[in-house]
């Protein structure tokens, strides 16, 4: 092979890293190399990327492999001590041109392999400039890095460090360079996106970062947020729910329990009822938003009562796109310290939630049909509606912008029929 090839696994913001790693290391002159983005959420994610190395080794015996990532910075001598790693670099490391510069020779040994520093003494989060995200028509923009609370159960913070938040300038300026490239659909992007500000002058909020964005880039067709926190919406977010037809009619909650008491061991900072309050309230000022929402399965302690309730929440305040986690027992975490839960059980309760989420999401597709709706087309046929349903798109050019009248659905996509009118179209 030659030149930089970039395998992503996890969330959108590692997506968006892996742009800023990519010019990086072509800007270091880098060649014949494959670059892991590793994700550390779950044990699977992290055997699911062991597997990915050795496969990419095998199919390119000659090429240099760099292992980075979340996983990379929790777990950095496990890939170190991989035979098919040639580096491993940490979170921080990984967006910065002189750590691709200082590749060590093949053959050496686990401990010179490694390039990773404490990620809690990192303060600040430099804004990366993109203008670009590979095979993607929507646009990822890093706002916020880090956490400062510890859920029981995650190991995230260990990977990523304490929360640090960009300045709003860079964060408009890079929205100016993606529209300019053409991007008219941005996505806000962070570990706790919610927590944004609070490290800045003036704590700016989100929901105020939010405002600033559409009122500075008005090619900013759609605003997204990729995950919220909801018990930190601020007023400036219920404004923009309210009243911003720009800004996107779905939220992908961090609910992960729907049992007050499983919340609280898991250390979450909100109740069922604040859940419920915010659908509710949220589906008040604007009926046609959708939510997604992650929950987790079989955590320590869980009774077949407690999993009930979070099933039940899910139903409850209308969850119709449910993405369900077996709980996975991370080391270090107290959470694992826990009485566990027998692993059949998880992966049937898992497996159960995940029934009960299906039919939400077809509940949400019926509703769909008949209404019409506008949308971007992407790279692979499909599209997405404002409130993020999938559409078959197959005859639309990629980044296409139309209107279309919802006609049916198979259970997991929304078919469609281009509307003859064309005034509600915008060039995207």
């Amino acid at each position: 092979m030659s030149g930089v090839e970039v395998i992503t696994f996890g969330c959108r913001l590692n997506t968006y890293e892996s742009e800023v790693m990519r010019a990086e290391a072509e800007k270091a002159g880098l060649n014949n190399a494959v670059l892991v983005n590793t994700c550390a959420v779950t044990g699977e994610a992290v055997r699911q990327a062991r597997q990915t190395i050795r496969r990419v080794r095998r199919e390119n015996p000659n090429a240099r492999i760099i292992v980075t990532g979340c996983a990379a910075q929790t777990e950095s001598q496990t890939f170190a001590d991989m035979a098919e790693v040639d580096m491993v670099l940490g979170n921080e490391e990984k967006l910065t041109a002189k750590s691709y510069r200082a590749l060590p020779d093949f053959g050496v040994s686990a401990e010179e392999k490694l390039r990773v520093n404490d990620i809690m003494s990192v303060k600040a989060t430099a804004p990366q400039m993109v203008r670009h995200i590979d095979g993607h028509v929507r646009a990822f923009i890093q706002v916020q890095n880090g956490c400062d609370h510890r859920c029981t159960f995650c190991i995230i913070p260990y990977g990523r460090g304490n929360s640090r938040s960009v300045p709003m300038g860079a964060v408009v300026e890079q929205a100016r360079k993606l529209t300019e490239s053409g991007y008219r659909e941005i996505v806000l992007t962070g570990v706790d996106a919610t927590s944004y500000g609070a490290d800045l002058p003036g704590n700016p909020t989100l929901g105020y970062l939010a405002k600033t964005l559409l009122k500075q880039v008005p090619d900013i067709l759609r605003l997204r947020l990729s995950s919220i926190d909801s018990i930190e919406a601020d007023n400036h977010l219920w404004d923009l729910i309210a009243d911003e037809p720009r800004f996107m009619p779905h939220l992908h909650l961090s609910l992960q329990h729907g049992d007050d008491l499983i919340l609280k061991r898991m250390k979450r900072r909100h109740s069922r009822a604040d859940a419920l309050a915010f659908t509710q309230q949220a589906r008040r000022l604007r009926p046609e938003i959708a939510f997604g929402a992650d929950m987790i399965a079989g955590f320590p302690t869980e009774t077949e009562e407690m999993f009930e309730g979070a099933a039940s929440l899910a139903e409850e305040a209308g969850i119709s796109f449910l993405h369900v986690f077996p709980y996975s027992p991370r080391p270090g975490t107290p959470a694992a310290r826990m009485p566990q839960v027998d692993r059949a059980l998880v992966k049937d309760r898992a497996a159960r939630l995940r029934t009960r989420g299906e039919a939400l999401h077809r509940a949400h597709l019926d509703r769909m049909v008949g209404t019409e709706q506008t949308i971007i087309v992407e790279n692979n046929g499909m599209a997405h509606t404002e409130n993020f349903s999938l559409v078959a798109a197959p005859a639309l050019i990629p980044r296409d912008f139309k209107r279309v009248m919802i006609t049916g659905h198979n259970g997991k996509h929304l078919d469609m029929a281009v509307m003859a009118d064309a005034r509600h179209e915008r060039a995207a």
